[in-house]
C-alpha cells in the first residue's frame, strides 16, 4: 500500500474526527496505512479550509481529501494543492463559485432543516431531543445519544461563507448520495455530484450520517478512489 495516497478524513458539522471512527476501521483492515482524520475549528471556511490545508502538506506524497456533509465544502475550497489527487464526497456540500452551504440549504431544505437552532453565542445546534431522528436515524439510540450530547456547533456564520474556486473543477472526484438524507437534502445532492462529473457516484439508503451507518460501502468508495486517482 506503500504507492497509494495518504487519505485525510475532513468532518462536517455537528461532528469531530471521531465520526471517522468506523471507516479509519474499515480502511485500515484493507491496508491503508497512512490515514489521518483532521480536526477543523468549523469557525469559518477560510479557517477550516487553512486547517485542512496544514494537514495536507504535513503529508509525504500524494493525498486524497475525503469530507463529509459541511467537511465537502471545506475540501473544495482547500483541494486545489499539487499534492492533492482526488476528493471523495460522503453525504457532502460541493459548493460552486459563489455558493455556500447555507445557500444551497435554503434553495432546497433538508426535512430536518427546523431542528437546528443558534445559541446566544451564535453557534449551531440540533436540538437534543432531534439529533437522532435528524442526523441519524439509521443508527441505534446509543449512538445518537452520544452524537447528539458530543456534537461540535459550527459558528453560524460559517453557513454563509461563500466558495471562490472549487477544487472539484481541477481534481478528479467521487461522491457518496444518501437517500434518506434529513440534514443535506438528497436532490441537492443529486445535482452537486451531477454537474462535478465524478469518476463514481454511489447511493446509499442512509441517513446523514453514512459514514457511520454504512462504513464498509464508504471505505469501499474511498479504497477505490485511491486506486484510481
Amino acid at each position: 500500500m506503500s504507492d497509494k495516497p495518504a487519505i485525510v478524513l475532513v468532518h462536517g458539522f455537528w461532528g469531530g474526527a471521531a465520526h471517522w471512527s468506523k471507516v479509519i476501521v474499515e480502511l485500515t483492515r484493507k491496508g491503508h496505512t497512512k490515514l489521518r482524520a483532521v480536526e477543523v475549528p468549523l469557525t469559518s471556511l477560510a479557517d477550516d479550509a487553512e486547517r485542512t490545508r496544514k494537514m495536507v502538506a504535513q503529508q509525504n506524497g500524494p493525498v486524497l481529501l475525503v469530507g463529509h456533509s459541511y467537511g465537502g465544502a471545506v475540501i473544495t475550497a482547500a483541494g486545489d494543492l499539487p499534492n492533492v489527487v482526488g476528493l471523495v464526497y460522503i453525504a457532502a456540500f460541493a459548493p460552486d463559485a459563489g455558493e455556500s452551504p447555507g445557500g444551497i440549504s435554503q434553495a432546497k431544505p433538508p426535512a430536518a432543516f427546523s431542528n437546528i437552532a443558534p445559541d446566544s453565542d451564535g453557534y449551531l445546534w440540533i436540538q437534543y431531543d432531534k439529533f437522532h431522528e435528524s442526523f441519524c436515524q439509521d443508527l441505534s439510540a446509543d449512538e445518537a445519544l452520544v452524537m447528539a450530547i458530543t456534537q461540535k456547533a459550527p459558528l453560524g456564520s460559517t453557513f454563509a461563507d461563500v466558495i471562490t474556486a472549487p477544487a472539484w473543477k481541477k481534481k478528479p472526484s467521487w461522491y457518496q448520495i444518501s437517500s434518506e438524507d434529513r440534514m443535506i437534502n438528497p436532490e441537492n445532492q443529486k445535482m452537486m455530484s451531477a454537474r462535478m462529473n465524478p469518476r463514481k457516484v454511489i447511493t446509499l439508503s442512509a441517513g446523514h450520517a453514512s459514514l457511520a451507518s454504512h462504513p464498509v460501502e464508504v471505505a469501499g468508495l474511498i479504497d477505490e478512489a485511491t486506486s484510481s486517482a
